[in-house]
């Protein structure tokens, strides 16, 4: 019986692949036999049974329905795995999980798991920057309304707008690449971290055993890899698909019909957008994203709270990490790649964004009055007074802002009638809008694309 959406509706088997009982069962079986042939190399026990330890992990020999059959007996799964191996190992089978405890296994194996799911969100983040980077490069000087408040502000540029994008996404992979740093470590040292069933020669096993699986080291570890990791990585992943609700609720806010400049490709051949409303065109990936990152903030508490452990170690961490970071990792990555698919898609109604520059009636360029009235010589203050009354006016009697500023002898003074067209003028206002996106396009494919190749 199927329960979990990720399990049928969400998610990309990509993912799910990585974090799947059986990939994790492989992970574990790694370690157990890193750890065989780390044993071996100090010379605590010969380097013909580390092998044959080694041969029996990395074969399809112990599979999950075994070490299931056995968990039945054993009521503890990697105890249920270590038997499993050990009958497997013949006489070397003596030697398995030698010195270790259950998250030495447990915890580094993860670490693994970690490591490749966070490749896969960094081709993820790249994908999506470039994306986004592309769009913005296309469109650095379309000119369009922004807003604050949800009122009209000034003028801005769409590429500009997903400039801000892009940088974004260039900060997260910079945050991705120093989770991995943290999150990625394992410890084998053993039930409180002191190393002592292990030996006098514990750090260098620990030491190879890391070596051999490419992952750092838990420089003073309890029973587990200290929590603080997880949590941060849980953190990481939440406000990465916080940033993708931002950019999916911008297309949800730009594809309502008094708005619609822009909106999510449509097939118009066959796709259907309701029911019963027939002319229907929904933003339905952009509010999938919305609704999959509300669930993603869900996991934050119990993250946080898996840190807080008594003393040494007890088991309330368990079953809350068993959902947690599949969780994330897979709704991460779904989230990721809708929005690549929702802004490589994206139809860009330029028409629409000039419409709604008319409809402002020149409002929209009352802080570029302001400035030329500055400079002409009027304080700040009575300038922004000026044309504050005037745009109250205008408002007042249903006319453009130009009609009304022409009536104000203070202005026409200063300012004569070309001049102030040229003020009212939002093409005229964008500031360094397109050269800012130029250089944040720039640098996106600079950090990149080596990475894609």
């Amino acid at each position: 019986m199927v329960i979990c959406p990720l399990d049928f509706r969400y998610g990309r088997d990509e993912m799910k692949v990585l974090l799947s009982e059986e990939s994790r069962l492989r992970a574990q079986l790694k370690v157990e036999g890193a750890l065989a042939l780390a044993h071996a190399k100090v010379g605590d026990f010969p380097l013909k049974d580390a092998r044959r330890i080694a041969k029996v992990c990395a074969s399809n020999s112990v599979t999950p329905d075994r070490v299931k059959e056995k968990e039945k007996e054993t009521r503890h799964d990697v105890m249920a795995m270590v038997r499993a191996i050990s009958d497997e190992s013949g006489a070397s089978g003596k030697y398995v999980h030698l010195g270790a405890t259950s998250n030495d296994i447990v915890d580094t194996a993860t670490a693994l798991e970690i490591r490749d799911a966070l490749d896969l969100v960094e081709r993820d983040i790249d994908h999506l920057t470039l994306t986004l980077a592309s769009l913005a490069e296309e469109h650095q000087s379309t000119v369009m309304v922004a807003r604050t408040h949800g009122q009209f502000a000034i003028p801005t540029t769409f590429g500009f707008k997903i400039a801000g994008y892009v940088s974004e996404m260039l900060r997260f992979k910079e945050r991705l690449l120093e989770v991995k740093a943290r999150a990625c470590v394992g410890k084998m040292s053993g039930a409180v971290g002191t190393g002592a069933a292990l030996g006098p020669r514990f750090l260098e096993v620990q030491a190879e055993v890391m070596k051999q699986l490419g992952l750092g080291v838990e420089e003073v570890a309890t029973q587990i890899v200290c929590r603080d990791r997880y949590a941060e990585l849980s953190c990481f992943l939440v406000l990465l698909c916080s940033a993708c609700e931002r950019y999916a609720t911008e297309v949800r806010n730009l594809q309502r019909s008094e708005i619609n400049e822009v909106a999510e490709a449509f097939d118009r051949s066959k796709q259907v957008g309701s029911s019963t409303m027939a002319q229907k065109k929904n933003p339905i990936l952009s509010e999938n994203v919305c609704g999959l990152a509300r669930v993603a903030r869900g996991f934050i508490v119990p993250a946080i709270e898996d840190m807080n452990l008594w003393h040494e170690r007890d088991l309330t961490n368990s079953s809350a990490e068993r959902f947690i970071l599949p969780h994330l990792f897979v709704i991460t990555d779904d989230i990721l790649t809708k929005m690549d698919e929702v802004y490589a898609n994206l139809e860009v109604h330029d028409d629409r964004m000039k419409a709604n520059l008319d409809s402002a009636k020149g409002m929209i360029m009352a802080e570029s009055v302001m400035m030329s009235l500055v400079g002409k010589g009027m304080g700040r203050q009575d300038a922004h007074e000026l044309v504050r009354k005037a745009s109250m006016e205008a408002d007042d009697n249903r006319v453009g802002l130009e009609e009304a500023l022409l009536r104000d002898k203070n202005l026409t003074r200063l300012v004569n009638r070309e001049e102030l067209k040229d003020a009212m003028d939002p093409s005229k206002y964008i500031g360094k809008a397109p050269e800012m996106t130029v250089k944040v396009v720039r640098r996106a494919r600079a950090m990149t694309s080596s990475h894609l190749e």
